[in-house]
């Protein structure tokens, strides 16, 4: 392969940060002390003020939020616990106390960046070399906590791009009570958590090969009813926080995706999800599953995880564990590799690592793969999503970290069978920061979570200076044309072949 100039092409398309995407979520002013008092207040108005009070805030919230009546109702189940038990609360007073427990959550106030991008489910109704694709996107609002929010849009046959105006209510799926959990996966991965001992044995013996989420709790009470030992309390709490991280969540069937948000819901994920990177991966009989990998972050550590999909509908989040499941930009080939699941990662912060699996679940070796080679990656690099696969290799856009911290888009070829071989790297960016680009919440960024190829086109949506969101577009042929071999790497060397 020989160095040729790659004709990037920029999509007039830019999606910006949307101040007014709100989302109606739970209102905690303070304690439980303060929320009785606010509680005491409310209850202290004179009934025929509390009628004219709903009306007013119905007029002007209900056209920001569907059925928010409900969402009242909802919300003062959860603080009715604060009321005196003999208090008589006629329906209005308690919609009215429900709204002072609610507030609106700006998704977007911040940014809207760091995208990925994977074929739709649905591909009905389209002319030919037409492609329909969900889009995910990272929401940054208030307190810098991030989310996942989706568009869907069309790839046309003269290779437009085109992202569908998002409609105009959101919000977050219910989590489902009744998930089940499988004894031996759960098994494991306590173990893999150190909750091992003679109280995790007998909590497993009580419960069946699949387990409910209250099966679990009524396993860790009688238990803990034989005798509360400290280390028994521990594994107990470590238990019932590996279940809850371990959870599903479903929309309503109809609901327009850009519509469904994935919001921090437990502890691990409590300062943001960050930076999916969604892929359709194939199964070994055909049908297709999407996973995505994600940082949670919940102020202080961050984690990866996991999330899996058939249909954007139901949404089940999965802990990831093994001592390679460690630190940022983990990203899962579509396919398995030799019958095992393979994954890229960055172990060191630094540099990218190739590992294997046989459950998408556990991580536990890892390889080296690629080091920083050119000036502008030297500070770091990490991959930019999923392999995408050619007839001539994996094609991996990677990201690099040069002076001036500046974000830069590479990209490297690695070997269809043995994807611990790099065949080939481009020696320059592929796509850099211009004038009208650098400018945003952090500047000189350039930076993605996941491409397509369609039709021969390598399709990249991309973060713009962790503010908004833009699309290139380029043949795959010039891109493979342009890599260099692994050999002419300044620096370059063979793979380890043991754990690092």
């Amino acid at each position: 392969m020989s160095a040729h100039p790659i004709g990037v092409k920029r999509a007039s398309t830019i999606l910006k940060p949307d101040q007014s995407r709100v989302l109606l979520r739970p209102f905690n002013p303070g304690n439980s002390q303060r929320a009785g008092q606010i509680i005491a207040r409310i209850m202290s108005l004179p009934e025929e003020r509390v009628g004219p009070l709903m009306e007013e805030i119905s007029a002007e919230f209900s056209q920001r939020h569907q059925g928010i009546h409900g969402l009242f109702l909802e919300r003062f189940e959860h603080v009715r616990g604060l009321l005196a038990a003999d208090a008589e609360v006629s329906g209005q007073r308690r919609l009215l106390i429900g709204s002072y427990f609610l507030a609106e959550y700006s998704l977007e106030s911040a940014a809207l960046f760091n995208p990925s991008i994977v074929p739709h489910p649905d591909q009905s109704g389209l002319p030919g070399g037409a492609l329909r694709f969900i889009l995910s996107l990272r929401a940054t609002g208030e307190g810098h906590i991030s989310s996942i929010t989706f568009r869907t849009g069309v790839i046309h046959p003269d290779h437009r791009i085109e992202v569908f105006t998002p409609t105009g209510f959101l919000s977050e799926p219910r989590q489902i009570q009744n998930s089940q959990y499988e004894k031996g996966l759960f098994s494991r991965k306590l173990a893999e958590l150190g909750l091992t001992g003679e109280f995790t044995r007998r909590l497993m013996d009580r419960l069946g090969e699949t387990f409910s989420l209250q099966d679990l709790r009524g396993g860790l009470d009688a238990e803990l009813n034989l005798g509360r030992q400290h280390d028994d309390q521990q594994t107990a709490q470590g238990a019932w926080m590996l279940a809850r991280s371990n959870y599903e969540v479903q929309f309503p069937p109809g609901q327009p995706l850009s519509e469904r948000i994935l919001f921090p819901a437990t502890p691990s994920q409590r300062n943001g999800i960050e930076d999916a990177r969604f892929v359709r991966f194939q199964n070994d009989d055909g049908s297709h599953m999407y996973y995505a990998t994600f940082t949670a972050y919940d102020g202080r550590v961050v984690m990866p995880e996991l999330v899996e999909t058939s249909d954007f509908l139901r949404f089940r989040f999965v802990t990831l564990n093994g001592p390679a499941a460690q630190n940022k930009g983990m990203a899962l080939f579509p396919r398995k590799i030799n019958g095992l699941y393979a994954m890229l990662s960055r172990q060191d912060s630094e540099s990218i690592y190739l590992m294997y699996s046989d459950n998408v679940h556990f991580w536990n070796e890892r390889k080296l793969l690629i080091k920083p080679a050119f000036p502008w990656e030297l500070v770091q690099i990490g991959n930019c999503g999923s392999p995408l696969e050619t007839s001539a290799g994996w094609l991996v856009l990677s990201h690099g970290v040069g002076p001036m911290r500046k974000y830069c888009i590479g990209a490297f070829l690695l070997d269809r069978d043995d994807p611990s071989k790099v065949i080939g790297r481009l020696r320059e960016p592929l796509l850099q920061p211009d004038q009208d680009e650098r400018e945003g919440y952090v500047p000189n960024v350039v930076y993605t979570c996941g491409a397509l190829l369609h039709e021969g086109e390598l399709v990249i949506p991309y973060g713009l200076a962790d503010h908004a969101t833009g699309f290139a577009t380029v043949p795959v042929e010039e891109v493979l044309s342009a890599m260099q071999p692994e050999e002419s790497t300044p620096g370059a060397q063979a793979p380890a072949r043991g754990n690092q």
